[in-house]
């Protein structure tokens, strides 16, 4: 059923999926198969794009209502780039919301203390149980935190509590219960029948499938699409709800290839809308050319001198 078709997007999925948070929750053995970045001290201004390459891609983000960046997690030139193209969308429009993966959907109070001036940086971090449900350095995030606090911009927590993900990741999207199901969309829709995802996410199970449950592929998928539905859902009622608001995502990679995961369930949950949405993927300098369609565009980190970026269209 499962057959092998374009081998290097099955690869490039492999990579991007096991990097990502919510497989280390199913499969918490991943998480050790990929060595994290030097130390970063704080986010300096990332290594220079030509002028006109810079241009191209920030004046099509400009454009968009949704942005995309799509992070591999530990790769500090990641952030830093993150970090860059933000501060240059806001001051383009200051009306910017950061939605991050990074924190789960219960804790959006806390945040909101955060921004307002109520509870400390060192508050925010534990009383979000960032470092428990999330894990990787907290200064890979919090100048982006910080910014919004100076700057008074929401900051969205999009992501599935770990508790429902492991019931799903365990038992499957019809074991959870009335109190699981407080801060996900409603269980029809949640859409597992992409089939290029599933075959790409079949995959990553089949490498690893000894660490999961028995018999648990179906399980597998319905907890990845439960984070993209989830993360999805809260984008989107952002977006009704604040439709001047430009929303940048912050979120793995996994999450965004090929608009598989978030992008096509904010797409559906906003057909309606007239929203422009755009995904800007990074890589560093050793890696592999990614496929023309696996984003709109290709930030690449490489030298300080050489570094450019590059539009792809699907």
């Amino acid at each position: 059923m499962y057959k092998k078709h374009n081998i290097l997007k099955v690869q490039l999925i492999t990579r991007f999926c096991t990097c990502s948070l919510g497989l280390f929750l199913v499969f918490p053995l991943l998480s050790t198969m990929y060595p994290s970045s030097p130390a970063l001290a704080e986010f300096p201004r990332a290594a220079s794009v030509s002028s006109s390459a810079r241009q191209k891609i920030l004046e099509s983000l400009k454009t968009a209502n949704i942005i995309y960046l799509g992070e591999t997690h530990d790769n500090t030139l990641d952030h830093q780039a993150q970090f860059e193209i933000l501060q240059i969308l806001h001051q383009h429009n200051p009306q910017i919301a950061i939605a991050m993966e990074m924190f789960q959907r219960p804790y959006q109070s806390v945040i909101d203390q955060y921004l307002a001036g109520e509870i400390s940086e060192t508050q925010l971090v534990r009383d979000t149980e960032y470092l428990q449900r999330w894990g990787f350095p907290w200064k890979y995030y919090a100048p982006i935190v910080r910014f919004a606090r100076e700057n008074q911009l929401p900051v969205l927590a999009i992501n599935t509590p770990t508790e429902v993900t492991r019931q799903v990741a365990a038992g499957g999207l019809a074991s959870l219960q009335t109190e699981h199901k407080r801060y996900i969309p409603p269980i029809e829709e949640i859409k597992t029948d992409n089939e290029n995802y599933r075959q790409m996410l079949y995959n990553v199970y089949r490498q690893h499938q000894h660490q999961g449950s028995e018999g648990g592929f179906d399980r597998f998928v319905e907890a990845q699409v439960l984070w993209d539905e989830t993360m999805a859902d809260a984008i989107a009622n952002f977006v009704q709800a604040n439709p001047d608001f430009t929303v940048v995502v912050i979120v793995g990679k996994g999450h965004v290839v090929y608009n598989y995961g978030i992008p096509s369930r904010v797409e559906r949950r906003l057909a309606d809308a007239n929203i422009v949405q755009r995904s800007v993927l990074f890589q560093s300098p050793h890696q592999d050319s990614l496929p023309t369609n696996i984003a709109d565009f290709i930030w690449k980190h490489d030298t300080p001198q050489t570094k450019t970026t590059q539009r792809y269209y699907s």
